[in-house]
């Protein structure tokens, strides 16, 4: 179970989300996906006498999510980085699942951090592997090893400093869900600044933080709520499990619309066009909707008659039968202009008479004849 503490409401999270319809939609979600738990293994053929009688149905892997749907996209491009946002209620709080660091080279100076008196025994237990850039790119280059890295950890947590490079190393096996993304944390010692200029470290000195600044940025990367923004209307956030109370649900929903709104959506509040609080496979809950349909009407409307219109028009008929470049960086088919076949000519020839056939090629010889009468003709006189 999520600690229970006492909760601040944040001023722009209150005046966009009513706390009422917040918590009943949560309690609405919480009773339904226990309802459905207990269905499950009572309609179960086996019983599963290792199942735990308190959480029944496994409610303590089942996510909740607070969904937005906004009236503009969020950003241009796919950001395959995380976006941390901190919840009154740790979103990560099993104690027995793996924590896998990627850092910077090398790696025995971070095992060594981990390994430090002052670094906190209980998290010390989740760290179940350290492994640095250079390692990672000689061992886990091929496929099957990172299907092997991937299922060894629950967690994986990268250095900022090599976390723009992770995408292309480890490929579609890490980023193709957003279920096991590296989340960046920063583990670098701030270097002081002398004369307002900062100061060069030494050759072979590692820059890193010590063991106690470690483990926060592990601690609060991996209690944090995720963000993945994408180029799309639709964005999904992890806000806990169906195993909390509402009241933490109902927390850390306003918590993360609060952070969304102010800083991470374009447009603010003008831009959201509704909220919901949703399970893996239920109905979206609708925690709020806007009034207005278009962030600016002038700009969003088109007009059938307009220039803008028919330029839309015009450009959507000259990519007919063209390859177009999908967000993915993927070529997406586009279906051709339907193209007369060789056969349907063919076919067409053989249907047509023959005698008629004959009878406009010899019209047509005699049109010929005339004409070279009449050139010859000219040419005499």
């Amino acid at each position: 179970m999520a600690s229970s503490k006492a909760v601040l409401r944040s001023d722009a999270a209150v005046s966009l989300l009513e706390s009422d319809k917040t918590l009943r939609a949560s309690t609405a979600l919480v009773s339904h996906l226990k309802s459905e738990a207990e269905k499950k293994v009572a309609n179960a053929a086996k019983k599963d006498l290792l199942a735990d009688d308190d959480d029944a149905g496994s409610l303590g892997e089942t996510p909740v999510f607070v969904t937005f749907t906004t009236k503009r996209h969020l950003t241009e491009s796919r950001n395959l980085k995380p976006t941390k946002i901190p919840t009154p209620f740790p979103i990560e709080i099993d104690s027995e699942k793996g924590i896998c660091l990627i850092v910077a080279d090398p790696q025995r100076h971070y095992k060594n951090l981990v390994a430090d008196p002052e670094f906190p025994d209980d998290l010390r237990k989740n760290v179940s592997r350290i492994i640095d850039f250079g390692k990672l790119k000689k061992k886990y280059s091929a496929y099957e090893n990172q299907r092997a890295l991937y299922a060894e950890h629950d967690i994986f947590l990268g250095d900022t400093r090599i976390i723009n490079r992770l995408p292309g190393l480890l490929g579609k096996t890490f980023y193709k869900s957003q279920k096991k993304r590296p989340v960046p944390i920063e583990i670098q010692a701030r270097i002081p600044k002398s004369a307002g200029k900062r100061v060069k470290p030494t050759k072979g000195e590692t820059n890193s933080c010590t063991a106690v600044q470690l483990s926060g940025e592990i601690k609060r990367a991996v209690a944090a709520a995720l963000v993945n923004l994408s180029p799309s209307t639709n964005h999904a956030v992890k806000i806990g499990y169906a195993s909390w109370k509402p009241e933490e649900l109902a927390a850390n929903a306003e918590k993360v619309v609060s952070v969304m709104v102010n800083k991470l959506i374009p447009g603010g509040r003008k831009n959201i066009r509704s909220i919901y609080l949703k399970g893996p496979e239920t109905i979206a809950l609708p925690i709020y909707l806007t009034d207005e349909l278009w962030m600016d009407k002038e700009k969003d409307v088109v007009g059938d008659d307009s220039e803008k219109a028919k330029a839309l028009s015009a450009a959507e008929k000259a990519n007919i039968g063209k390859k177009r470049k999908s967000l993915e960086g993927t070529t997406e088919e586009v279906e051709p202009a339907p193209k007369k076949s060789k056969k349907t000519k063919l076919a067409k020839l053989l249907e047509s008479n023959d005698d008629k056939l004959d009878k406009e090629i010899a019209e047509r010889k005699a049109a010929l004849k005339k004409q070279k009468k009449a050139a010859k003709k000219a040419l005499d006189v």
